[in-house]
């Protein structure tokens, strides 16, 4: 029987939406790996949709409430950690938000508020989990948050949400510093567009996901569960040297320069369906 990588570590996801959610293929590879796993929900909504899918896990997983907009939720929630479990040895942060009628059209047209709000729920939510994270976790323990390619590159109707997650990536690299003495790595996945509740809010994402399949490196698209198992790499002893990283999972999209020529014909005909 092999060896499974979790055995024995617990900690918590932050950001479970639904079955289609990152979140859940990252909380299906953690549990294949025999991790206990706490589970964070916004608001009583998102807790009926997330217990149903902490039924299915082999270990009867910690639901704990968690409004990330809110420091004193935030706080509180670890704090229900630490005296339930003591100690973690991991967190997965998968959480991002904007208004999505503000991500069409252009970028400087975001509102003041919208930017605000952007880079606290995507970007200072997870420096915020780091720190309480960091006063229960284990030394050595893993920190892994996920972000998107438009961090990097203009994105059609990603907008403010790009530059956001640039920030993050940028935020990664100063708390892998931070609690890199304590042998504590943190990282970032970068996935392909994948079709969660999140998405819903971008513009034109059907043609989005055609055109990634045309023009990757593997011709296709990631699935949640492909990213859960990056992710179980990077939570486990198989990641211990990779720390301050944005790793790409993404079938070799952000590889590529232009389009893919053997499959020019599909991505002309994609683009004149949409004029």
């Amino acid at each position: 029987m092999s060896k499974l990588l979790m055995e024995g570590k617990k900690g918590l996801i932050m950001g479970l939406a639904n079955d289609k959610s990152i979140a859940w293929g990252v909380a299906q590879a953690l549990n294949e790996h025999g991790a206990r796993i706490a589970i964070s929900y916004q608001n009583e909504a998102l807790e009926k949709r997330v217990k149903p899918l902490a039924a299915q896990l082999d270990k009867e997983p910690l639901l704990i409430k968690c409004d990330v907009s809110d420091s004193s939720s935030v706080k509180t929630c670890f704090e229900e950690l630490a005296t339930k479990w003591g100690k973690i040895d991991f967190l997965v942060h998968a959480i991002g938000f904007s208004d999505k009628n503000q991500l069409r059209g252009q970028m400087i047209d975001t509102t003041r508020e919208n930017f605000a709000m952007t880079m606290d729920i995507s970007c200072f939510s997870f420096i915020e989990a780091c720190k309480y994270a960091a006063t229960i976790m284990n030394d050595g323990g893993s920190i892994v948050t996920m972000s998107y390619m438009g961090s990097e590159r203009v994105i059609p109707n990603y907008n403010i949400m790009g530059v956001a997650k640039a920030a993050l990536e940028a935020s990664v690299r100063y708390a892998a510093m931070d609690l890199g003495e304590r042998g504590i790595r943190v990282n970032a996945i970068s996935a392909g567009p994948i079709k969660t509740l999140a998405a819903s809010g971008i513009g034109d994402f059907r043609k989005m996901l055609q055109w990634n399949a045309l023009n990757s490196a593997l011709e296709r698209n990631v699935t949640p569960e492909e990213v859960g198992m990056a992710t179980l790499g990077l939570l486990s002893d198989c990641g211990s040297c990779i720390t301050g990283e944005v790793i790409h999972v993404d079938s070799g999209y952000h590889i590529q320069g232009m389009l893919r020529m053997k499959n020019i014909k599909g991505t002309v005909e994609m683009l004149k369906e949409g004029l």
